[in-house]
């Protein structure tokens, strides 16, 4: 036990963005975009410099980090592919070690299971947990207008007073703080939260305060490229970026929009670590910062993710806490590796590991968190897209410089993302690259079984199609997590002491207070 009453198994927080790519940073080097409490988060801990998303889309990547699973595996295909209640997440294993498990915020389940091993959710999610959002890849060039993005999201780019995004991110932020707090009361256990906020998802509407913060910013326009490949011209058509003009002013308001956000999202990571500073919980807490993807802002004619470039792939990921030496891992890594590390987290203060449920495809991160010698080197990082605007999966492998796309349907392509990381020359084709060519395709040969796996999509679309079909008739029974809530156990009651209720719930109690300064006095 510390002097906190607090077991020596470090606390866990995970706070989660979505669609932060980690280029539009002040922590990755981004000359404009202000990112302090992030910045000061890595500056005590480790930031991984090519940490990767196992797929470009919030669903399957969700699914994919909680899991340690590729999605391929677990048929986590698209936003509306249900995560089967019998895949083993970090929640379950963190629960067998003794851990308090809280999820506050987004994490777009889908299906009955609404709960993944976390023994509470504070909130509801922010989109639907049913299978409306299914693709269908029979009819790939059909677009789905209720969900799917547009150019209208650029366009309408601004500033605003509220939006369902802020409602919800301030509701996420609210109940995880007063947790935090509740923990620290309790005092028994060690907790392992997650806090998920949306923003700086689209659409691109930031609050004054986050918007005024870049007023005079110098604001650079996207990267461009002569001429696009197969899957980046269906993604153009299926955002209509190929027919819907925007301007350069236009551009500009949503790329400010979306860096205010990410200011927001920084000013969110702030109030946290603050909260674990006030309520007494820092030196013992673990904190992770990450999002499930990034976005393409417009870089190479695209926005949004649902694609294998680095500002789609990529993700941020700093690590702070007991124990962790601060520095930059240059090693690439990925979310599936947060499930080993979580556990191997968990274990410092116990020793004893679970047995897994599933054999897991990442490593642990926490060797080289805590400075001790680590097998990241020379790995092979694998993602996957096989979600809308696609009709065939693709599949990206990431080792040492170099980086590797493959698609039954499209020309493969090669990047040494050391000497062009903007991904403007394909390497394919080029007698000196051959051999590095010809070994990514071999081992993308045996990794995935693509037509195998095309078919498989393919099945789970038509039933769940047909399964959301059948919902739509008589009476719904709804998948949305609703949250639990007891109002006449709140606050104060009349069965409460009210005096009592106000000591129970104030935190430092009256007696460490009086600890506290008897100590300074002395």
């Amino acid at each position: 036990m510390n002097d906190q009453g607090f077991t020596t198994a470090p606390n866990i927080l995970l706070i989660m963005a979505d669609q932060l790519a980690p280029q539009f940073t002040g922590t990755y080097g981004h000359d404009v975009v202000k990112t302090p409490h992030m910045d000061e988060l890595a500056a005590r801990g480790m930031r991984f410099d090519a940490a990767y998303c196992n797929s470009p889309l919030c669903a399957p990547s969700r699914f994919s980090l909680m899991s340690g699973q590729w999605v391929s595996r677990i048929a986590a295909y698209d936003n509306a592919s249900e995560f089967p209640a019998t895949v083993p997440t970090f929640a379950h294993y963190l629960r067998q070690m003794g851990y308090k498990t809280c999820l506050s915020g987004k994490m777009h389940f889908i299906g009955p299971d609404q709960m993944h091993g976390f023994e509470e959710r504070l909130t509801t999610d922010i989109y639907p947990a049913d299978h409306a959002w299914t693709p269908d890849w029979e009819m790939p060039d059909e677009r789905i207008d209720k969900w799917y993005h547009n150019m209208d999201v650029v366009r309408e780019s601004g500033v605003a007073a509220t939006t369902f995004q802020i409602e919800y991110d301030e509701e996420t932020l609210f109940y995880a703080r007063r947790r935090l707090f509740e923990y620290a009361m309790q005092g028994d256990e060690p907790f392992a939260m997650v806090a998920s906020f949306i923003h700086p998802h689209d659409p691109y509407v930031a609050r004054p305060e986050w918007w005024d913060l870049y007023e005079g910013a110098d604001i650079p326009l996207p990267e461009s490229v002569l001429g696009y490949d197969p899957h980046t011209q269906r993604l153009r058509r299926g955002i209509q970026a190929d027919t819907v003009r925007v301007t350069e002013e236009q551009v500009l308001r949503a790329r400010r929009a979306y860096f205010a956000n990410v200011s927001y999202f920084d000013h969110q990571v702030g109030a946290l670590i603050r909260t674990l500073k006030e309520a007494d919980l820092y030196d013992n807490t673990v904190v992770i910062v990450t999002s499930d993807h990034g976005d393409m802002l417009g870089e190479r004619g695209l926005w949004y993710k649902m694609n294998l470039f680095e500002h789609s792939a990529r993700v941020p990921l700093i690590i702070g806490g007991p124990n962790v030496v601060q520095g930059q891992c240059p090693d690439p890594v990925s979310l599936v590796d947060l499930l080993p590390s979580l556990v191997d987290i968990a274990a410092s203060g116990t020793e004893e590991k679970p047995s897994m449920g599933m054999p897991v495809h990442g490593s642990s991160l926490w060797p080289a968190l805590t400075g001790q010698p680590h097998q990241l080197q020379n790995r092979s990082i694998y993602a996957e897209y096989c979600a809308e605007c696609a009709s065939h999966p693709l599949l990206m492998i990431r080792k040492g410089d170099y980086k590797y796309i493959h698609c039954e349907s499209d020309p493969a392509q090669l990047f040494n993302l050391a000497d062009d990381p903007l991904e403007q020359k394909n390497l394919v084709g080029k007698p000196e690259f051959q051999a590095i060519e010809q070994t990514f395709a071999k081992q993308a040969a045996m990794h995935w079984q693509a037509d195998t796996l095309r078919e498989h999509i393919v099945a789970t679309q038509r039933q769940r199609r047909a399964i959301h079909a059948a919902m739509e008739c008589g009476a719904l029974t709804s998948w949305d997590y609703q949250p639990k809530r007891d109002a006449s156990q709140e606050f104060v009651r009349n069965h409460m002491d009210w005096t009592e209720a106000a000591k129970s719930k104030r935190y430092p109690s009256l007696e460490l207070a009086e600890a506290r300064r008897t100590k300074r006095s002395g």
